[in-house]
């Protein structure tokens, strides 16, 4: 099969958009991710996948935590530093989450320890007990389906 094929299937499938971050003695590091998903409410568990060749694999293996960050539908351009689509752009600002690195202003952070690590094809997902939650007030989350997009509000349906 195609990957190019395999890969605009995955684009029809509407996800949000997530920054992943973690922090070693090297500084903290971050990836624009869209593979997360909630596996339990007791006890408390997320998991990410993250590919293989990607920079923050081994960071996190070290750390052994990280940040999901929810972003919101005006961090479009955050996602793309963190997917490496801009390379010239201003330093990113942290905030702190139960001593993690979690972006400012997304609609959620997570802070997670890993609890498993599970290879799987060219990827390992990343089991995180969630350890703290922030959530901000209410804003349009940014949304991936072969592409960026943001939700519009629909209107109430007539009585």
């Amino acid at each position: 099969m195609d990957d190019m094929k395999f890969r605009r299937a995955m684009g029809k499938f509407a996800t949000g958009v997530t920054v992943i971050a973690t922090e070693n003695q090297e500084g903290v590091h971050g990836m624009t991710a869209n593979a997360f998903m909630s596996v339990s409410l007791d006890p408390k568990l997320v998991v990410i996948s993250i590919k293989e060749n990607a920079k923050i694999l081994e960071k996190i293996r070290e750390s052994q935590k990280y940040s999901v960050n929810i972003l919101a539908a005006d961090q479009e351009e955050l996602s793309m530093i963190f997917a490496g689509q801009l390379k010239e752009h201003s330093e990113v600002v942290f905030g702190y989450l139960d001593n993690q690195p979690v972006i400012p202003g997304a609609l959620a952070q997570v802070v997670c320890e890993v609890s498993h690590e599970h290879i799987e094809g060219d990827h390992s997902l990343f089991i995180g007990k969630v350890t703290d939650i922030n959530l901000e007030d209410e804003a349009e989350p940014l949304v991936f389906y072969s592409g960026y997009r943001t939700l519009t509000e629909k209107q109430p349906a007539p009585l």
